[in-house]
């Protein structure tokens, strides 16, 4: 029985997933359908070669009754070796035909996909008590069903054949061997297209049952689902902690810009914001640094071990600090007071030289 908890749909990696565990959806009802029609119009096609190639060999062992008196060695790998051909002309196309379609009704249902976990020996599945729960599982109830339906579709079209081919039974008689001979088996293809007909049919529902029972046991609860979603996207305190460890790698390499900036714009120990211009390089000053509380003070006293020049401008350090992004340039509006900032800090420079 399904578990009542899963009610989703399964997702896509879900559906993967059982597709590498070999838990593939297929129907083999549709497969013995195909071939069975398929076997028959081989045969059907290849009759009457067979029929002259069978009518010569034994014409030709009939007429060795008659000058053969001794069976010897060469005689009898002649006889081997056309039983050989004759049976590999019988039975080669049909096999190759009943392969080719087994093949090719397995792909187009399961895309070619193959599991190497079909391929392992499981004991599970020689356990006693796992074969009780098949037994009396809706599955197997289902393939009871379909059986008995089978065993009546093909009793019901064999009564109905034989009534119909025994009224021409009288009429055989005067026929000769060949006309007989394509009557029966006419009939018998007959028969056999019947039967396929009924089959694929049968196939058909089974095909929609498989699919109706493949996805009711792959379907998975909510709490399954945001599992999975865990998986694909992280834990959120894995990917907090990434976040954290992140943040602290982009400030330490952050502290390690403030040593060559210029300036330091402060506020006074609430904000920090470290400025370089090369004039080279650049077309205005860009931030290299900034921080707030803690961070401020680290720019702060990092600043002072390198003698820096440092200067209190509250709203420009706010402002700064809230609108530009590390390694970008100053916006335009703030060139004029930073004009004036940096001609001091050149000023200065020049005087401590």
């Amino acid at each position: 029985m399904a578990d009542s908890s899963k009610t989703e749909k399964a997702t896509p990696k879900k559906r993967e997933d059982e597709q590498k565990k070999g838990n593939i959806f297929q129907s083999s009802d549709v497969i013995s359908a195909l071939s069975i029609l398929a076997l028959f119009y081989t045969l059907k096609i290849i009759f009457p070669f067979l029929y002259q190639h069978m009518s010569g060999v034994i014409i030709k062992y009939i007429g060795y009754m008659k000058t053969v008196n001794t069976l010897s060695t060469a005689f009898a790998m002649s006889v081997a070796k056309d039983v050989l051909i004759a049976v590999l002309l019988l039975a080669g196309p049909v096999m190759l035909v009943s392969i080719a379609v087994g093949i090719i009704a397995t792909g187009m249902q399961t895309r070619f996909k193959i599991s190497k976990e079909n391929l392992k020996i499981k004991f599970s599945r020689l356990s006693p008590l796992q074969g009780i729960k098949k037994m009396i599982s809706l599955r197997s109830i289902t393939e009871l069903i379909k059986a008995m339906l089978k065993i009546s579709v093909i009793g019901y079209i064999l009564y109905s054949a034989f009534l119909n081919i025994s009224k021409s039974f009288t009429k055989l008689m005067f026929e000769d061997i060949f006309g007989a001979v394509s009557f029966i088996l006419n009939s018998i293809m007959d028969i056999v297209i019947q039967l396929s007909l009924a089959f694929i049919l049968i196939a058909a529902f089974d095909y929609l049952y498989q699919w109706w029972e493949y996805e009711r046991n792959i379907k998975m609860s909510k709490q399954e689902i945001k599992e999975e979603y865990k998986q694909l996207e992280g834990d959120p305190q894995i990917k907090g902690q990434i976040r954290d460890r992140q943040r602290k790698m982009a400030t330490q390499r952050m502290m390690q810009q403030v040593p060559t900036a210029d300036v330091i714009i402060r506020n006074p120990t609430h904000f920090a914001v470290a400025l370089k211009y090369d004039i080279e390089k650049n077309s205005a000053p860009i931030v290299v640094a900034k921080g707030q509380d803690y961070t401020a003070l680290k720019i702060i006293e990092i600043a002072e071990q390198h003698h820096i020049p440092m200067t209190e401008n509250r709203p420009l350090a706010r402002a700064l600090y809230s609108t530009v992004e590390i390694n970008r340039e100053i916006p335009q509006e703030y060139y004029l007071i930073l004009a004036e900032i940096m001609a001091w800090v050149y000023s200065t420079k020049k005087e401590n030289k």
